[in-house]
C-alpha cells in the first residue's frame, strides 16, 4: 500500500516500523492487540489460529444455570467463557441477577473487566494470570463449598483436579469449544511461503492456538515454520505466558518471546523488547 513520505517518515520512527507480526487470535478478538502492535509501527497479518462455536449440547451447562442457587463460588477463566455464560442466561431467560449472590474468581484482569461490565463484582483475581494461581487463590477457601467452573470443552484439569483436593464440589460445565478455522490453513502458508509477508513473529496466546497452529500445518511443517539459520532471523515465536510457552515445547517448538504479563500488553512489550534486542545484535547497530 503506497503512503506519502510524511506518513512514511511517521511511520519508520516508530519502534517497530518494518516488524511483520501475525495475530492469531479468534477474529472477534483480535482487535485490541493488533490495534497495539499497529499503533507502535507494526505491520499487522491476522489469521486466526482459533473459531468458537457452540458447545455441542448446551445440557450440562442449562442444568448447572438451573441450580445457581446452590453454588457458593463460580470461576471464568476467558472473555470466551462469560459471553457465552451471558448468551445462554438470556435465551434460557433466566435473570443475570441470580449471578450476584456468588463469590466470583475470574482468571485475569481482562476476564475481570468483563465480568464486570456485566455489573457483578469480582471477588479473587490471582497475581498471576493461570490456572495454578487461582487454585493458590481459592484453596483454603472453598472447603466444603460448591463450585461451578465455565470453560471452553478443551481446557487444563488443574483448578478442578486441586480444589478438590481442597475439599470443594466442582462442576465443570463447557459453555464453548474452539476449533481450527479450515480456511486459515491455505492463508497460513501462503503467508509463511512469501517473501515479504513471512511474518518476523507469530503470537500465540493460548495452548488451543499452538495446538491448531500445529493441526494446519502438521508437526512436521510447523517446526520447519519456526526453523531458523540465525539466532535472530527466521519467524519466532510469541508467547503470552509460561502455560503457552509449555504446550510450545511439548511439540518441539521454539519460545522466542515470552510475556512477562501474561496480558495483551504484556505480549505486546514483550515483543517490543525483543525487536530492541535484535536490533541492537544487528551488525553496524549504534548501540
Amino acid at each position: 500500500m503506497a503512503t506519502n513520505s510524511r506518513n512514511k517518515a511517521v511511520s519508520d520512527n516508530r519502534p517497530l516500523s518494518g516488524c511483520r507480526v501475525l495475530v492469531s487470535r479468534a477474529k472477534k478478538q483480535a482487535g485490541a492487540l493488533s490495534s497495539a502492535l499497529r499503533a507502535l509501527g507494526c505491520q499487522v497479518v491476522e489469521i486466526p489460529f482459533i473459531e468458537i462455536r457452540r458447545p455441542r449440547s448446551y445440557g450440562p451447562l442449562d442444568s448447572a444455570l438451573g441450580e445457581l442457587a446452590t453454588y457458593d463460588w463460580l470461576i471464568l477463566t476467558s472473555v470466551n467463557g462469560i459471553e457465552a455464560l451471558f448468551e445462554r442466561l438470556t435465551e434460557r431467560k433466566i435473570n443475570r441477577n441470580a449471578l450476584s449472590r456468588l463469590k466470583i474468581a475470574a482468571i485475569g484482569p481482562a476476564t475481570k473487566a468483563a465480568i464486570e461490565q456485566h455489573g457483578l463484582k469480582v471477588s479473587v483475581t490471582p497475581k498471576e494470570y493461570v490456572a495454578e494461581s487461582v487454585v493458590a487463590a481459592l484453596q483454603r477457601r472453598v472447603k466444603g463449598k460448591r463450585v461451578l467452573l465455565v470453560r471452553a470443552k478443551v481446557a487444563r484439569d488443574v483448578i478442578p483436579r486441586e480444589l478438590r483436593r481442597a475439599g470443594a464440589h466442582v462442576d465443570v460445565v463447557e459453555a464453548y469449544e474452539t476449533v481450527a478455522p479450515k480456511a486459515s490453513e491455505k492463508r497460513l502458508r501462503s503467508a509463511l511461503a512469501s517473501k515479504t509477508r513471512k511474518p518476523h513473529a507469530i503470537t500465540f496466546t493460548s495452548s488451543s492456538t499452538v495446538r491448531n497452529f500445529v493441526g494446519l500445518l502438521s508437526l512436521r511443517g510447523a517446526r520447519a515454520a519456526l526453523k531458523k539459520s540465525m539466532q535472530h532471523q527466521g519467524t519466532h515465536t510469541a508467547s503470552i505466558g509460561p502455560v503457552t510457552s509449555a504446550t510450545l515445547r511439548e511439540f518441539g517448538l521454539p519460545v522466542d518471546i515470552e510475556a512477562k504479563q501474561y496480558t495483551i500488553p504484556g505480549l505486546v512489550a514483550a515483543i517490543l523488547e525483543a525487536s530492541q534486542r535484535m536490533k541492537a545484535a544487528q551488525p553496524g547497530s549504534s548501540r
